[in-house]
């Protein structure tokens, strides 16, 4: 594997650190700013939405520049606006640089996996794609808890300014080691046109897997946000053992990330069909054992295991699909995880808020795989698989 793709892994992780690192200190924010936590609240919803739609336009418009130059824009705004997000002290002005921050983080995304597949031959690029996906579980390990050790003793803006140095060495490290001149395959990417890709990503072969893939992120980021609340409350853990079920929940994700790296060129309708099947039992048993701490705190990293592998052979599966469009299959993918992502907590806080109990988000992530499965049922039997089809593509959902 090229030490380039690690590098972009490693970005992906100090980004990754940014777009999760907020449920650990929206009370700070508030209480500093002056705004209620509902307000506070908005920072997240205002990075996921900036990711929806940042993923497509932001790729549309580095189409035309060499790869390097792209990442290293994406990657110099990103800084620049955790730099003015840590200074503020108006929240407005936080608010616009969480949206500009996740335009430059879909763009690095959407542009990143694109880089990372075109570097390595077909039977390698799945655990390309995965060691991109894996800087996020990586940051749900180790970023994510860190930020909320760092807000708790130095304030919220102390981790704000950890995100921007720690994206620093990322930066240097893209500048030497990702091409500078304009590849072929950067070529190719410019010769096709915007409506040709467009075709390829709204025909009848893609549109299922990347409304599959939002799904199954929906549920995975339903019980993701409010997983405090259903331990705490629930379970009846105390507020210590928080970053312990968050930092177990990375680490079943950097382990699914990794199993499916190996596992999803060779076997990819296996392996999504198997993790779905076996996510959609996982919510249900959660749901049904939460206010058991040790069986909770058991289910947590297999479900983030089962969430993200699944999640990173549905990506691999969309770029397999979709050499046709060499710069949105990225930005379908990023577009596709994180619409999931804004769609699954709001559904989550909608079943809060109407009475059903703190497990009711598990419920809706359950209720979310089934749905998954049903676009899946439905798809593999209204086509059947084409001779010929790309080893990576494998058999139709």
């Amino acid at each position: 594997m090229p030490f380039a793709v690690y590098v972009l892994g490693l970005a992906v992780f100090a980004q990754g650190t940014s777009e999760f690192m907020l449920s650990g200190l929206l009370s700070g924010i508030a209480a500093d700013l002056g705004v209620s936590l509902s307000a506070a609240g908005l920072l997240t919803s205002a990075f996921a939405v900036g990711m929806v739609v940042g993923a497509p336009v932001m790729a549309l418009a580095g189409r035309t520049w060499p790869r390097r130059r792209a990442l290293l824009l994406f990657l110099a705004v990103f800084v620049a606006v955790h730099a003015v997000g840590a200074l503020t002290p108006s929240y407005e002005v936080l608010l616009a640089t969480r949206f500009v921050g996740a335009l430059a983080n879909a763009g690095f995304w959407a542009v990143a996996l694109s880089t990372a597949v075109a570097m390595v031959p077909d039977r390698l690029k799945g655990r390309a794609a995965a060691v991109v996906v894996g800087g996020v579980t990586v940051a749900c390990v180790v970023g994510v808890p860190a930020g909320a050790v760092l807000g708790e003793r130095w304030g919220w803006r102390s981790a704000f300014w950890a995100v921007a140095i720690v994206s620093l060495p990322a930066f240097l490290a893209v500048l030497r080691s990702i091409p500078g001149d304009r590849s072929a395959t950067d070529a190719d990417a410019a010769s096709v046109s915007v409506r040709d890709e467009l075709r390829v990503l709204t025909g009848p072969r893609l549109r299922p897997v990347l409304l599959t893939m939002a799904l199954v992120q929906g549920a995975t980021f339903c019980t993701f946000s409010y997983l405090e609340p259903l331990l705490t409350r629930e379970s009846g853990l105390s507020a210590g053992w928080v970053p312990v079920a968050l930092a177990l929940f990375g680490a079943g994700a950097f382990a699914g990330v990794t199993v499916a790296g190996r596992y999803a060129d060779a076997h990819p309708v296996a392996v999504v069909a198997t993790g779905m099947a076996a996510l959609t039992v996982g919510w249900s048993a959660l749901a049904l054992t939460a206010g058991s701490p040790v069986l909770a705190l058991a289910l947590v990293p297999l479900l983030g295991l089962l969430a993200f592998g699944t999640g990173t052979a549905l990506i691999t599966r969309v770029l397999g699909l979709a050499p046709g469009a060499p710069t949105l299959a990225g930005a379908s993918s990023t577009t596709a995880f994180n619409l999931g992502a804004t769609v699954g907590p709001w559904a989550g806080g909608l079943a809060l808020d109407a009475g059903f109990g703190h497990r009711a988000p598990v419920g809706v992530s359950a209720l979310l795989m089934v749905a998954a499965l049903l676009v899946a049922a439905t798809t593999a039997k209204s086509r059947r698989p084409r001779a010929g089809e790309r080893r990576l593509s494998g058999t139709r959902l």
